[in-house]
């Protein structure tokens, strides 16, 4: 470790430690601070042309304080004495007009070390990376217009330290790439679409994060055909769908829905609430995750979801001590679904009627899981065979029993770091 990288380590340990300090002599009974910086070196390109090499430092405190039950939280960038003191003071003038709530609490005897991922940023190789995508773009895809691309290595380290003895250092590194684009042809557009990651380094660009199927799929997607007629069929989510089925699922886990009672899963700990094809845990260790809750809890290792059996609901310390169930901190990234055994193509192949879908937007589904929206992105399927690019189409059904329907998950998976996912075939679903 450099001198200087020494030096920010020193600083940010003991300002965590003032502010702490601070508080307490406020008057907080309980108090939990995070100080971090992060450095950023970043490479980007704007309509297929590189537009901007830059690094940047950012340093944040956030802290939170409870007393006679009130809590309030803050978060600043200055550590100096006059920008933690007026902090102190928010933090307090807040405190006194917050609800009295008993549940109100920061974690205790939580202790975590962790040093992990690449610490010095290499901008020649962040170039190289760039220039490989724009030398494919220019070979395979020319119709597709890159308008944003960034590589980008980061390196972010945070102390964390609560008045219950909690005491978490973490100092990461990784590696980012995104491609955010649209493709042009004979005077139309296709939709824009997104792709990218985190990564140990940026190699095998651009097959890394899937960006090469989305860029080949835009080109395809130019021309569309609208859905002609209403049906029921099947739908085969792409990963980036896949995470909208999985976020919601996860939501009904936490402290919103378990504590106003509109959760569907609270009481089903233990029984099967999905596809038995289906099992969903933690990847911690993926690049620029760490295992950590947001409420300063070191979380273990889990399987959420157990050949489609729920193993546990995930309330904060705080929603525990709300609704009385079982504290399981988890971090809020890091996860993989377990891959299948039946290839891509042979999951697409067995759709009778259909469409292979890349981007979901359907906002948020009722309280029991009903929806409807517009499926982006997208082709049609006809007896096994990938059709024509949709036009706007919508679909309408059941989140939670889209979990139960899934009849089959595809043996690739793209991996974005914090995320491993594969393709999903959904039964049941209604298209207009």
């Amino acid at each position: 470790m450099s001198a200087a990288i020494r030096g920010a380590a020193f600083a940010i340990d003991s300002a965590a430690e003032q502010v702490l300090q601070a508080l307490r002599r406020r008057g907080f009974e309980q108090v939990q601070v995070t100080v971090s910086d992060t450095l950023r070196c970043e490479l980007n390109l704007a309509h297929n042309e590189p537009s901007l090499l830059r690094s940047n430092e950012a340093r944040k405190l956030s802290a939170t304080g409870i007393v006679a039950g009130r809590r309030a939280s803050s978060e600043g960038s200055d550590l100096g004495p006059a920008g933690v003191a007026a902090l102190v003071d928010q933090i307090w003038s807040s405190a006194q007009s917050a609800p009295v709530d008993e549940a109100n609490a920061v974690s205790t005897g939580q202790l975590l070390r962790l040093r992990r991922g690449p610490q010095q940023a290499d901008p020649p190789a962040l170039a190289a990376a760039l220039r490989q995508l724009l030398d494919w773009r220019a070979a395979h895809t020319p119709t597709m217009m890159i308008e944003e691309a960034l590589a980008a290595h980061v390196r972010s380290r945070s102390h964390t330290l609560t008045s219950g003895g909690s005491v978490i250092d973490c100092e990461l590194g990784w590696c980012e790439m995104s491609v955010f684009g649209l493709a042009r042809d004979a005077g139309q557009t296709s939709s824009f679409n997104f792709a990218g990651g985190s990564a140990e380094t940026l190699t095998e660009v651009p097959t890394l994060f899937g960006i090469d199927r989305m860029m080949r799929e835009l080109t395809q997607q130019v021309h569309t055909q609208p859905l002609g007629e209403r049906f029921v069929g099947d739908v085969v989510l792409a990963p980036g769908a896949v995470t909208d089925l999985l976020g919601w699922l996860m939501g009904q886990l936490r402290d919103g829905p378990l504590i106003d009672g509109s959760s569907l899963f609270r009481n089903r700990v233990g029984d099967r609430v999905a596809s038995p094809l289906l099992t969903l845990r933690s990847r911690y260790d993926a690049p620029g995750c760490a295992p950590l809750s947001a409420d300063a809890f070191v979380t273990p290792a889990v399987t959420l979801l157990d050949a489609g059996h729920l193993t546990q609901l995930t309330p904060s310390l705080y929603g525990s001590r709300k609704t009385g169930l079982a504290h399981r901190p988890v971090a809020a990234d890091g996860w993989e679904l377990v891959a299948g055994s039946t290839p891509l193509a042979e999951v697409i192949a067995a759709v009778p009627r259909g469409a292979l879908v890349d981007r979901l937007s359907m906002g948020n589904p009722a309280p029991n899981g009903d929806f409807s929206g517009v499926i982006k992105n997208s082709f049609r399927i006809d007896d096994g065979q990938r059709g024509a690019a949709l036009a706007e189409t919508m679909i309408s059904g059941n989140v939670a029993q889209m979990l139960d329907q899934v009849v089959a998950v595809s043996r690739e998976r793209i991996d974005t770091g914090s995320g491993a996912l594969p393709w999903l075939r959904i039964a049941g679903l209604h298209f207009s």
